[in-house]
């Protein structure tokens, strides 16, 4: 947020969310529900200034014809909760094995794997995050699958101590405009049911894990 403030590149004025629907911008280090609640409050009021009493635009339209312009993305996170450690650990290293041999045999960007439902895999890493403000690097950030057309699934372990790991798995997958309505306006759940099966077969995460569904869903 105050990367000028470092000799870099001035951020301002900068919006971010994250995954526990926070949002905020660069005068608050910290999300800001206030915020967030003003700013679509200013959007309303924007595409509503010529509206006719009435004919008011509300979030959902605004929103639909996001969609219709750029496209929309399904996200939901599957969290594991208390798994024993060592089953977790050894879910997270068969994925690390998995991506070696990936690399191995030569996929990648120019050759991907087919793995049904219409997906191509064309990367198995474990992220890296490098902070363009001071440079620090944050390593083991997850297991990222990544596919062709832009959707990903992301195994991330934490909290591996005596009560247990927490394992999370994030699912994206991206419907472009012209899909057409009916893709667009799809249930999460059903939109992200086919990439969910093939992370949760790909991962053995039942076989793995010992569990037949998760903690929670967001």
């Amino acid at each position: 947020m105050d990367a000028h403030l470092l000799g870099k590149e001035c951020l301002s004025p900068l919006i971010c969310g994250e995954e526990s629907f926070g949002t905020g911008s660069s005068h608050v280090r910290e999300k800001d529900g206030l915020w967030a609640v003003l700013c679509w409050l200013s959007i309303l009021a924007h595409h509503n200034q010529d509206t006719p009493a009435g004919q008011l635009v509300g979030v959902g339209d605004i929103v639909r014809q996001h969609w219709r312009t750029y496209g929309r993305n399904f996200y939901t996170r599957y969290d594991y909760e208390q798994v024993e450690s060592d089953r977790a650990k050894l879910m997270v290293d068969r994925l690390l094995v998995i991506g070696q041999a990936f690399t191995a045999d030569g996929y990648g960007a120019s050759k991907s794997m087919e793995m049904g439902q219409g997906f191509s895999l064309s990367c198995i890493d474990e992220f890296t995050y490098t902070d363009p403000i001071d440079g620090s690097v944050s390593t083991n950030q997850g297991i990222r699958l990544l596919f062709t057309d832009g959707s990903r699934i992301i195994f991330r372990l934490s909290g591996t101590g005596s009560v247990g790991a927490t394992v999370r798995m994030y699912i994206e997958k991206y419907v472009p405009p012209t899909d057409g309505e009916e893709a667009l306006e799809m249930d999460v759940a059903e939109a992200l049911d086919p990439l969910v099966g093939i992370a949760l077969e790909f991962a053995q995460v039942r076989e793995l894990l010992g569990r037949d569904e998760p903690t929670v869903i967001t």
